[in-house]
């Protein structure tokens, strides 16, 4: 990360495909609540999963230009599909902090692993681009890793269906041939699955680590702000900013649930 674009008293930009990345921001919110948030959620065109990794790639550029539009001290992609496939040509184009999701997601599964057995869940494209396996594999070749596209969680998120017997069910289906593997981590590799988070435990059982990366992603952010002195000092209370690409009344519905409060989100067209 370049810290040199980083002034302490900007909001701090986040994004996703859709509602997922709000598990983000309450990980955020959570580890840094004097921060101001700017999220941009893109709604219209979730989801990303099932996209080319050039289309997700141009999608995510057009957003990072719109949070830099309002002035951001750092940008989190919170999407695992964007930071598998198109982390490194973010980071290219703009010159900005940039945290992504895969790196600290890896990093927490090796730290609680004890078999070195692990699941890993997500997208269709991130699961496509092996950038979890692969980084696990760097770090520990010992490893076992077994993936596995869930490309219905996504929509079920959106919906708000994430605890009923259609969930459940869906739970169950995918996550049984990585249960049958003897893993005892499954890394969450899609911000919206934590949405699900009930029905997933249900299915894998109690003894199972389960890994969202964006509590590491966001005690990994607190820590750059601090040492590079770009935190916020402000001490009137955060005003955090939503903004949607459509439909602001399944997300406010869905943001009242993921964050316990309503935050009226604008419709921007891209």
């Amino acid at each position: 990360m370049n810290a040199q674009s980083a002034t302490g008293n900007k909001a701090i930009g986040v994004f996703d495909s859709g509602v997922g990345g709000l598990t983000v921001v309450r990980e955020l919110m959570q580890h840094m609540p004097n921060e101001e948030i700017i999220y941009f959620g893109d709604t219209a065109r979730v989801p990303y999963g099932s996209k080319s990794k050039e289309t997700v790639t141009k999608y995510a550029e057009e957003i990072v230009r719109f949070l830099l539009s309002k002035d951001v001290k750092a940008v989190v992609i919170a999407c695992n599909t964007v930071s598998s496939n198109s982390y490194a040509a973010l980071k290219a184009a703009f010159d900005i902090p940039m945290i992504e999701m895969v790196s600290h997601g890896a990093d927490m599964c090796l730290h609680v692993t004890g078999n070195n057995t692990i699941g890993v869940i997500g997208t269709e494209a991130t699961i496509r681009s092996r950038a979890y396996e692969q980084m696990i594999l760097a770090a520990r070749p010992e490893a076992k890793v077994f993936a596995k596209a869930c490309p219905l969680f996504v929509p079920l998120a959106e919906e708000g269906w994430t605890g009923n017997t259609v969930a459940q069910l869906t739970a169950e289906i995918y996550l049984q041939e990585l249960i049958d593997q003897k893993i005892d981590s499954l890394v969450l590799g899609c911000t919206h699955y934590p949405l699900l988070l009930d029905c997933i435990r249900n299915a894998v059982g109690g003894a199972m680590h389960i890994i969202n990366p964006a509590e590491a992603a966001a005690v990994h952010l607190n820590r750059f702000l601090r040492e590079n002195n770009a935190e916020r000092t402000c001490s009137t209370a955060p005003k955090h900013m939503f903004y949607v690409s459509d439909n602001t009344q399944k997300f406010d519905r869905i943001c009242r649930v993921v964050l316990g409060n309503s935050y009226p989100a604008e419709t921007v067209n891209l």
